[in-house]
């Protein structure tokens, strides 16, 4: 008896890499369509003009022919300076990030017995961040038999709902997991 071996062959593609995508507006030889509408270094409109006649008249001002709305019918483009376009964007955007604030959630831990001067320390924390724009999380740890006295922590979180009442509501009520009880507030805007 002869045993029929199977060949089995793997065929390997060449690694083709992903074509670079460009950041930014298309500029000089990048933008491939017949006419555009021209808008000159000083700001003028100079009309529809054929790419050829863009692109002479932006060699002579020594700038860069930028696309500036490539969707428009014909697209419009610019003479400038693509160097001095593309570090004016990145500033907007830098300055743009800067002014941006991240929401971040601040926690207070405290126990359902708390002492009143503990209490009254831990709200002027609370306070503060609401002031400062964050939220706050509450968190009750119960330890031992506290577990048996649930109403206490509840009464606390209550509480402390009252007291920042004017200045922040409630985002998540009250609850409780394994021998935590969590309470999120939320600043008012």
């Amino acid at each position: 008896m002869v045993q029929q071996l199977e060949e089995t062959t793997t065929i390997r593609r060449p690694f083709k890499a992903q074509p670079q995508v460009k950041e930014g507006p298309r500029a000089n030889r990048d933008i491939r369509v017949p006419r555009v509408q021209l808008i000159d270094d000083d700001g003028t409109n100079r009309g529809v003009v054929s790419i050829e006649e863009a692109l002479a008249a932006a060699e002579d001002a020594g700038l860069d022919l930028v696309e500036i709305a490539p969707n428009s019918e014909p697209p419009v483009c610019k003479i400038t300076d693509l160097g001095k376009m593309k570090y004016q964007s990145q500033k907007k955007a830098a300055e743009a990030r800067k002014k941006q604030k991240t929401i971040e959630i601040k926690e207070i831990k405290m126990r359902p017995n708390i002492d009143t001067h503990d209490y009254e320390v831990k709200m002027k924390a609370v306070r503060r961040f609401f002031e400062e724009g964050d939220k706050v999380k509450l968190t009750l740890r119960f330890r031992g038999r506290e577990m048996a006295h649930m109403e206490l922590g509840m009464q606390l979180l209550n509480r402390v709902r009252e007291e920042v009442e004017p200045i922040a509501k409630v985002e998540a009520e009250p609850k409780l997991e394994g021998r935590q009880m969590m309470m999120v507030l939320a600043p008012r805007t």
